[in-house]
């Protein structure tokens, strides 16, 4: 009995100065994801805006937020983002929101990547047609 106690009170003491975890402990630990916000990121004529968060996933990065229009009635707000993965392959994906009143919700699986970008765009139902933003950063690896 009393050899027991010591062994849990060692790995008790482990456990607060984080040395040799067990595994219990340490795979609850990982489950925590970490969140980094962005945004707001603005077409020029400031009729269309981004924002979001990037969540750790199992599977990498996963970029989410929502986009406004506050554009005329047959307008509306694109997002283009691009991101570059860990194999030095770009990748992006296009939203657009018509909607003046409700925002749309994105996500992308990013997955491993190195660093993104985003930038807003007016247009029509079909196609950007301007009034851009600059790439703005999202979120870089090492910060």
């Amino acid at each position: 009995m009393r050899n027991a106690s010591r062994v849990l009170l060692g790995l008790a003491t482990a456990a607060v100065l984080g040395l040799g975890l067990p595994a219990a402990a340490s795979a609850s630990t990982a489950k925590a994801a970490d969140k980094w916000s962005w945004g707001p990121t603005a077409s020029s004529d400031t009729k269309g805006w981004a924002g979001g968060e990037i969540r750790t996933t199992r599977s990498g990065l996963r970029i989410s937020g929502d986009l406004y229009d506050a554009g005329g009635a047959r307008t509306c707000s694109w997002l283009k983002i691009k991101w570059l993965t860990d194999k030095g392959k770009y990748r992006t994906a296009t939203f657009k929101n018509c909607d003046q009143v409700t925002p749309r919700s994105f996500h992308v699986n990013a997955g491993y990547m190195i660093s993104s970008e985003a930038k807003v765009c007016r247009g029509t139902s079909t196609r950007i047609t301007g009034k851009c933003s600059h790439w703005e950063g999202v979120w870089a690896q090492g910060g």
